[in-house]
């Protein structure tokens, strides 16, 4: 059996851009993320070790996103996905990333990605 835990909407504000204004402040990415898991053991025991703890994983991403200074989300992206393959047990991990106003008469523009352990 393959369930997910997800975290919506996580925000975190960082330095990311190519162009010197963005250099100078930091912006607003939200990020959507989904991991596999298997919630059978953690159903049974109700215990927080038996599972993928999302809190954790919310930390440790906002954490590394605000610490962080990129020029690409692309480069951002990637980071985040190994970090929680890395870190969390979980086999795969599906990240979206929104820069907040990043295109005049957008809401957003961003990525979409899907890794998996190897």
């Amino acid at each position: 059996m393959q369930d997910t835990i997800f975290i919506s909407e996580l925000t975190a504000h960082a330095i990311i851009g190519i162009y010197d204004w963005e250099r100078q402040i930091k912006q607003r990415l939200v990020f959507d993320i989904e991991m596999g898991t298997d919630i059978a053991k953690s159903a049974t025991s109700d215990s927080i070790e038996d599972t993928l703890n999302y809190k954790a994983v919310a930390k440790r991403v906002t954490q590394f996103v605000e610490d962080s200074n990129y020029g690409l989300i692309e480069s951002l992206i990637e980071r985040v996905a190994e970090i929680i393959l890395k870190e969390f047990p979980t086999p795969w991990v599906r990240i979206t990333l929104n820069k907040v106003g990043a295109v005049r008469g957008s809401k957003s523009v961003g990525i979409k990605i899907e890794r998996h352990k190897a």
